[in-house]
């Protein structure tokens, strides 16, 4: 005997109101500080919108790009050679990279950019560079001279940087399977050829991401050096010089908070195209772009899930 049909299975979507009622509070306090920002005149948006574009404002963003992409990429450099040489069966190596990455990490980088502009030139009263065990001067000239505000700045932001990025290549580096490093020697590369054709592409994977905060963390630092008075100022110091003749402080300090973060936008899509392109392979399909899932989100924010 066959058994009754039990019907047609009705399916109940399940109601979110928490995600409603929360969506409204977090739109309603955000609509509330808005608005009493607005009303408080607390920024004078028109002297913002007069200075965001100031020639001193845009030559101090050309400096701070500038510094930042040149002690990034000498950061990334040193975090490559300094990696190796933690990883390598040389005693001497492996120390003098473990004195490196401990001392530039365990000391703040402000204190760097002092060493280097007012300490270095107190001890040091010239830079000669010779040929070892002979008189033969290949260069010389004052320390004063060679340690300008700039070069303070980039060797303190550059070497900071490069113990950090040791860390994050060696985290990298170990990340490869040991075994890639076995069949490429029993293929007769060599040591060199093998870091650089097998295991860091592989290791790519993991060094974008931290490398990426790094780089956006490396254009906030470099605010830091408005104390050393860098000549011509960068973005921070730019404003700086400004307010400190017309004392809109606040205004001025909004103009160079929106070109940092109209910069570390920018970095952060660059990073976002370069996690992609270098997880081909890895992923069965991409990741969404930034703007779809923005896309994602607001369509899936009122859609039904069933139960």
């Amino acid at each position: 005997m066959s058994s009754p049909d039990p019907g047609a299975i009705r399916a109940v979507p399940v109601r979110h109101y928490g995600r409603w009622v929360s969506a409204a509070i977090v739109l309603l306090l955000a609509a509330w500080l808005i608005q009493a920002g607005v009303r408080s005149h607390f920024i004078d948006f028109s002297i913002v919108r007069r200075f965001l574009t100031r020639p001193i404002i845009l030559k101090g963003l050309r400096n701070t790009i500038i510094l930042s992409v040149l002690a990034q990429a000498t950061g990334i450099v040193l975090g490559v050679v300094f990696a190796v040489m933690r990883l390598s069966r040389n005693p001497v190596m492996k120390v003098v990279s473990a004195f490196y990455i401990w001392f530039f990490r365990g000391t703040p980088v402000l204190v760097q950019l002092f060493f280097w502009f007012n300490g270095v030139p107190s001890v040091f009263k010239h830079l000669t560079i010779a040929i070892p065990f002979t008189h033969v001067t290949l260069y010389s000239t004052p320390m004063v001279s060679f340690m300008t505000p700039f070069m303070a700045a980039f060797l303190g932001l550059s070497l900071n940087e490069g113990a950090y990025m040791a860390e994050i290549v060696r985290a990298g580096i170990l990340s490869v399977d040991e075994g890639q490093v076995d069949a490429a020697q029993a293929l007769g590369m060599r040591s060199m050829m093998t870091m650089r054709r097998i295991v860091l592409p592989q290791a790519m994977r993991v060094i974008i991401p931290p490398t990426g905060n790094e780089t956006i963390s490396m254009l906030k630092t470099s605010a830091l050096v408005s104390v050393i008075a860098l000549t011509p100022p960068e973005l921070l110091g730019a404003a700086e010089n400004i307010y400190a003749a017309n004392f809109k402080i606040i205004q001025l300090l909004t103009v160079a908070s929106i070109w940092y973060l109209a910069l570390t936008s920018l970095l952060y899509m660059g990073q976002y195209y370069l996690e992609r392109y270098y997880a081909r392979g890895a992923a069965r399909e991409f990741v969404p772009t930034p703007l779809q899932r923005i896309r994602m989100g607001l369509l899936s924010f009122g859609r039904r899930e069933w139960s």
